[in-house]
C-alpha cells in the first residue's frame, strides 16, 4: 500500500514555494509543479506516493483548484505523476530510472587520495595497548573451541553496562556480539525480514543498509528528512507509518547519516507507540550515539521507551574507535538474542575471541578515547565549515549536534558529477544519490570531517576549483571510489 499526503502536509513540505527562485517570471501553476519536481529530487517527497486531492491541496495552499489542476497536469507530461481516473496521482521519475543503492565499490587502495567517502577515524593510540593486553589474555580461551556465538561473556557485560549508564536497564543475556554494525544489520533483517517485506527508511540513508535491504528484496518506503535542522516532521514520518503499516522500520536517530540530526525525546516515544500499534519492528542504529559535540545532551535510548520488544538496537566500534576492529553488537530481549543465534549459523560461526578481547580492553578506557574522539572532531568540523564558507558560500549547512559528518545541500543537481570531477583532483567523495533511491539527492553531498583539518581544508579547494570547472567542460571519466561507510 502506497502512503498517501493530506493537502497540509505536502503544503507544509513546500513551504514558501512561490518565493523559490524564478517565480516572478512563471504563473502559478508553474512554479507549484516546480517546487513539487525539486522535492522529489531532493528525496524530500519520496517516489510512489499519493499526493493530495486537488481541492484538498488547493484548500490547504489557499489557491484556486484550477491552479493545482494544472500543476498536476504539467507534473504527469514532465513525467513525475501518474494519475489513475477515481484512484489518484502517484509520485515517480521520467523515465522510472532507479539508482542501485550499493555501498560497495570497485576497491582502490590510492594513499595520495584526500577520502571523502569514508565517514571514519583513524585508530586511537590507545589500540595498540588493548591489542597487547588481549593477547595476555587469549591464553585462558585456547583449551576450548572458540565459538561463541553470542559473544564472550567479559564482552557482553561490557556492553550490557554501557546501556545501563544511558538509563536503560540490559543484562548481557541481552546483548549478542557481531562481526560489526552492519553483520548486526544483516542478522536482525533474516530474523525480522521475509524476502519481499516492507520496511521504512529514511531518505536520506545509509547506503551499506539500503544495500542490505535490497539484498533482502525488501520493498523499501522512504520517509524524507527535512533539509533544515528539524529532521524528522512528527506527523509525516507517524503517518507513514500508520499508513505503510511496514514489517521493519529502519532508523538513526541518533546524529542521522548522513545528515547529523537528533532525533527529539518526544518523538522517540511516540514512535515506538506507533511502531507497536501498526506491528512494526525497529531497528535502531545507534553508531554515532558516543559523538556528541558542543555537550550536546542526548536524550534517552529509543528503546527505553519499548515494552513489547519491538525495538532492537544495534550498535559497535567502528565510529567511535576504529573500523578496523570489526565489532559490533545487539541489544534485544533475550529469547530473541536466542533466536539471533539460531539464524547466525547459517551465516557464520561467532565472531574472533582475540577482537573481542581487544574490545574489552577499548572499552574499560572509553571514556578518555570518546573524550578526545569529541575534542578532535569538533576542531575538523570547524575546519571543514570554515573552508566551505570560504570557498564555497553559496552551499548550504546545517551544523551537526554529534555524528562525523556535514549533509551540504549544493548550489545545483550537480552532485554525482562533482565526484567525477574531485576523483581526477585526488578527492574521493559519497554524492547524494548513494544515500537514497530512484535516482534522487542530486543536490546533496556528504562530507565527514574524519580527516585531519589541513587535509579537509585542501579538499575543499580542490573541490572548490573543480566546481566551478563544471559550468564550462564536459563531463569527466568515470572513476568509482572504493567504500562508503
Amino acid at each position: 500500500m502506497a502512503s498517501q499526503l493530506r493537502g497540509v502536509q505536502l503544503a507544509r513540505l513546500l513551504g514558501q514555494w512561490h518565493a523559490l527562485p524564478g517565480r516572478r517570471r512563471s504563473p502559478d501553476y508553474a512554479a507549484l509543479a516546480g517546487a513539487v519536481r525539486g522535492l522529489l529530487a531532493d528525496g524530500r517527497l519520496p517516489l510512489g506516493v499519493r499526493l493530495p486531492a486537488e481541492r484538498d491541496l488547493a484548500e490547504a495552499l489557499r489557491i484556486s483548484r484550477t491552479t493545482v489542476t494544472a500543476a498536476y497536469r504539467e507534473l504527469r507530461d514532465s513525467g513525475h505523476l501518474a494519475s489513475r481516473r477515481g484512484a489518484g496521482s502517484w509520485t515517480m521519475l521520467p523515465g522510472t530510472h532507479r539508482v542501485a543503492p550499493n555501498g560497495l565499490w570497485i576497491p582502490l587502495d590510492d594513499r595520495d587520495m584526500l577520502d571523502l567517502g569514508v565517514a571514519a577515524l583513524a585508530a586511537p593510540p590507545e589500540l595498540l595497548p588493548a591489542a597487547r593486553a588481549a593477547a595476555e589474555d587469549l591464553p585462558r580461551y585456547l583449551g576450548g573451541a572458540g565459538y561463541h556465538p553470542i559473544g564472550i561473556i567479559e564482552l557482553r557485560e561490557a556492553v550490557a553496562q554501557r546501556y545501563t549508564e544511558r538509563g536503560l536497564p540490559t543484562s548481557p543475556d541481552q546483548i549478542m556480539v557481531t562481526n560489526g554494525t552492519q553483520h548486526a544489520l544483516d542478522l536482525v533483517l533474516r530474523l525480522a525480514l521475509s524476502p519481499g517485506g516492507g520496511v521504512l527508511v529514511e531518505s536520506p540513508s545509509y547506503p551499506n543498509a539500503l544495500a542490505a535491504l535490497a539484498a533482502r528484496r525488501a520493498r523499501i518506503t522512504t520517509y524524507g528528512l527535512a533539509a533544515d535542522a528539524t529532521g524528522w516532521d512528527a506527523d509525516l514520518l507517524l503517518g507513514t507509518l500508520r499508513q505503510v503499516r511496514p514489517r521493519v522500520g529502519y532508523l538513526i536517530p541518533d546524529f542521522q547519516n548522513p545528515t547529523g540530526h537528533l532525533m527529539p525525546t518526544e518523538l522517540r516515544e511516540r514512535l515506538v507507540t506507533t511502531a507497536h500499534a501498526v506491528g512494526t519492528d525497529l531497528v535502531i542504529d545507534e553508531s554515532f550515539v558516543d559523538l556528541p559535540l558542543d555537550g550536546t545532551e542526548l536524550p534517552p535510548p529509543t528503546a527505553s521507551f519499548d515494552r513489547h520488544s519491538r525495538v532492537v538496537s544495534i550498535g559497535g566500534m567502528s565510529k567511535p574507535f576504529w573500523g578496523g576492529l570489526r565489532i559490533g553488537w545487539i541489544r534485544a530481549s533475550a529469547p530473541q538474542v536466542q533466536r539471533l543465534a539460531a539464524a547466525r549459523v547459517g551465516v557464520d560461526m561467532s565472531s574472533p575471541v582475540l577482537d573481542q578481547l581487544v574490545a574489552v580492553h577499548l572499552l574499560d578506557v572509553a571514556p578518555a578515547i570518546v573524550a578526545a574522539r569529541r575534542a578532535q572532531l569538533a576542531i575538523q568540523r570547524d575546519a571543514l565549515l570554515g573552508a566551505l564558507a570560504a570557498r564555497l558560500p553559496q552551499w548550504r549547512v546545517i551544523v551537526p549536534r554529534g555524528g562525523v559528518t556535514l549533509w551540504a545541500e549544493l548550489d545545483g543537481p550537480i552532485s554525482s558529477a562533482l565526484a567525477r570531477a574531485a576523483e581526477e583532483v585526488g578527492v574521493r567523495l559519497a554524492p547524494g544519490p548513494r544515500f537514497g533511491l530512484d535516482g534522487t539527492l542530486e543536490r546533496f553531498l556528504r562530507l565527514p570531517f574524519t580527516l585531519p583539518a589541513a587535509d579537509l581544508v585542501e579538499a575543499v579547494g580542490r573541490i572548490a576549483a573543480v566546481r566551478y570547472d563544471l559550468d564550462r567542460t564536459g563531463s569527466p571519466r568515470w572513476r568509482e571510489p572504493s567504500v562508503i561507510a
